[in-house]
């Protein structure tokens, strides 16, 4: 077994800043941070430049022989999928199949330029598409008249649902975009995997349901708000004995065939040069019998019939919209960044580059706002799509690019050709890609075992995203997310390490058979920060750890004394050469003044009271030391005025194992004193807004002293 010996000197705090000179480091100032952020020259013009262009970076190193065939054919296969994602993901938003077609094409024309993303594919995400569909239909519904929207009048059903998809992506860019500006695109962090999954396999499940009604051939009225999914399915099952056949078998037959393709695509995809497009094979095929057999006046089977040629005018977003859907925008700016970071972030890591999260944020911004205009709905990445571009062999966005002139040439040229196809044949393509959605809730007994916390965090969002709605089950999600995060503060789990034998190591004392406790010694850790949520449940662990309540003795032992006093004064009790006589033995009454515990809480005074009878009242003493506290703690402390002449800088220790032999030095095991004095060695953390934060802690408990660490002030 490998060892190294060490020779030092044993250093408290105060010991190493004598013997090692710091270098002054002077701190940059607010003033000096601003002055900086205004200050323009050549260098930050540019640096300012390719950071909200990111495309002229990887422009400037990008390889034309090597990438270019790879980003054409990664390009036109995610053009290919682009289109029938499009057309499918409309009818999760309620909407005409053709404008899916436009959130293909113009957003991912804007991300080109701003995002900083080389391998996702921008355009439709089922979640959003379902989450705009509710607005909507809640908007405009199946059945009953609008809601009363200035803007509405002389439109057709179709042309107020637009408008209103269109505004609230149009709401939900300013959105993403502001927080861009603003560089906050940290608060993605606030939504872990465990609830981002929780939320997409809820999320899955709305879609599912949602698209029974293709599947099946019925009428079902879009409903939205909670319990939504349970009427719907009421709705379809009271109407079961309706189903289409034609639209089922259809439906079953592309399910089938596209589930064993997709297998064999991810079995085989280190053989394959490409994946097969097996969507777009059986939608062409589909497209053709559908024509030849004439399914729409034979079988009465619902198809997309008229594409429009071209694009239409742009719109401006309707003010009135953005008041009523304001409170479903944001949640849908959240998940559409948080969702399309995520899997940026994936590939980035995989292909060695770096994605800037504020900057995405305002590429979908302005990706949302734009399209918008030209009627397009709210934008993200699907994961199935930007696999597509990614396996494909796509190196940059050259083949979003591509993706976009190939939807471009269908909006343009040749959508009538998509005309018979049946919605049944989307809605099976739409589950079929449900899978890894689905499948994430295999993770469930996984996260049981791993962390239980996180899988009530899972289970809760779930459920509440499935029963309450999407915007309704994230906020759940998030409260329960903030729950366990304060519970963890709160309550975190401490413990009193000891030493193990013949070493320098200090691990819980539960754990270990072979280790080394001094008598009259106790080391105390607490893994959190210590801040006013979480103190008395510190006060009360420490106290069970000692073993004794520091503030009840220093109470009793300041009773007592004042008892003492005031027999004294009263000669009631006398001194003698063997100690104190009491020469009165009535009842000894308290008054008023004796009763005041703010003043029992007060350090012990001894002046004028004969020191030397009283040996036994001041053997209970604790002495506390901290260990490897933070240098900036420590210079807080000290411009804080948190020491003085009972509390003092020598009892910080550089590390734990220091601290313990500056004890067996001061206090030897065989000697008398050990047995009579208590010592605390702690390791915790203080957390604090303000210098008061400090004085207070140690205000209300003045006998144990406690700080640490790790914290900011």
């Amino acid at each position: 077994m490998k060892q190294y010996v060490v020779t030092r000197p044993l250093y408290s705090e105060d010991a190493f800043a004598d013997e090692h000179e710091k270098i002054h480091r002077h701190h940059k100032t607010v003033r000096h941070h601003v002055k900086q952020y205004f200050t323009c020259d050549l260098k930050r013009a540019k640096n300012a430049a390719l950071s909200l262009l990111p495309f002229i970076g990887w422009m400037r190193i990008y390889q034309l022989k090597e990438w270019l065939l790879s980003d054409i054919v990664s390009g036109v296969s995610t053009g290919l999928v682009a289109v029938l994602q499009g057309l499918a993901y409309s009818l999760l938003a309620s909407l005409p199949p053709w404008y899916g077609l436009f959130t293909a094409f113009f957003p991912v024309i804007i991300y080109f330029f701003l995002g900083t993303s080389r391998h996702i594919s921008v355009g439709a995400f089922p979640v959003l598409s379902l989450m705009v569909g509710a607005v909507v239909t809640r908007l405009v519904p199946d059945e009953g008249p609008p809601v009363n929207i200035t803007g509405f009048e002389g439109l057709t059903s179709d042309e107020q649902r637009v408008m209103v998809a269109a505004s609230v992506t149009f709401l939900m860019g300013i959105m993403q975009l502001a927080m861009g500006l603003l560089q906050v695109g940290f608060i993605v962090m606030y939504l872990s995997d465990t609830l981002v999954s929780g939320f997409t396999t809820a999320a899955a499940v709305h879609i599912l349901v949602s698209q029974l009604k293709f599947v099946l051939g019925l009428v079902v009225p879009g409903l939205s708000g909670p319990l939504s999914i349970v009427y719907t399915l009421e709705k379809i099952f009271v109407q079961i004995e309706k189903t289409n056949v034609c639209d089922l078998v259809t439906s079953i037959l592309i399910m089938v065939v596209v589930f064993i393709v997709k297998e064999i695509n991810d079995r085989y995809k280190a053989k394959l040069p490409v994946p097969i497009p097996i969507e777009v094979i059986m939608t062409v095929i589909a497209c053709g019998v559908s024509y030849a057999f004439n399914f729409q006046e034979i079988y009465k089977v619902d198809v997309v019939g008229r594409i429009p040629v071209g694009y239409e005018s742009p719109m401006a977003p309707n003010m009135q919209i953005f008041g009523q859907t304001a409170v479903e925008a944001f949640p849908m700016a959240i998940v559409g960044f948080a969702v399309a970071f995520s899997v940026a972030k994936v590939y980035s890591v995989k292909h060695d580059y770096i994605i800037d999260g504020n900057q995405e944020l305002i590429a979908f911004g302005a990706s949302n706002i734009i399209g918008a205009a030209f009627k397009s709905f709210a934008a993200s990445t699907a994961l199935s799509r930007s696999a597509v571009q990614e396996s494909t062999g796509g190196k940059t966005q050259i083949a979003g690019l591509l993706s976009a002139l190939i939807v471009m040439v269908v909006t343009l040229a040749i959508g009538f050709l998509l005309e018979p196809l049946p919605k049944s044949v989307l809605g099976a393509v739409v589950i079929v890609n449900l899978k890894g959605m689905l499948m994430q809730i295999r993770e469930v007994p996984y996260l049981w075992r791993r962390d239980r916390p996180d899988c009530l965090v899972w289970l809760g969002t779930c459920l509440a995203s499935i029963l309450l709605g999407l915007d309704l089950g994230l906020a759940v999600g998030l409260g329960m997310e903030l729950l366990t995060v304060v519970f963890r503060a709160q309550f975190p789990r401490c413990s009193v390490l000891a030493n193990i034998t013949g070493t320098d190591i200090y691990k819980d004392r539960k754990d270990y058979m072979t280790i080394y406790e001094p008598e009259g010694v106790k080391i105390f850790r607490i893994p959190s920060p210590i801040f006013f949520a979480n103190i008395d449940f510190f006060r009360g662990k420490l106290v069970e750890a000692v073993g004794f309540n520091p503030l009840r003795v220093l109470r009793k032992r300041n009773k007592a004394l004042r008892t003492i006093r005031k027999l004294l004064k009263k000669g009631e009790l006398q001194m003698t050469s063997k100690g104190l006589l009491l020469t009165s033995f009535g009842p000894i009454e308290e008054s008023e003044d004796e009763s005041n515990m703010e003043d029992l809480d007060q350090p012990t005074d001894f002046k004028d009271l004969p020191v030397q009878a009283l040996k036994e009242l001041i053997r209970v003493q604790v002495e506390v030391y901290i260990v490897a506290c933070d240098a900036y703690i420590l210079e807080k402390l000290h411009s804080c005025k948190f020491f003085d002449d009972e509390v003092k800088s020598s009892m910080f220790f550089l590390t734990l194992h220091d601290a313990m032999l500056h004890i067996l030095e001061k206090h030897p095991v065989n000697s008398e004193n050990t047995k009579v004095c208590e010592k605390v060695i702690t390791t915790a953390t203080i957390h604090g807004n303000q210098c008061n934060g400090v004085s207070s802690l140690r205000s209300r408990d003045k006998f144990v002293r406690v700080s640490e660490p790790e914290t900011k002030f």
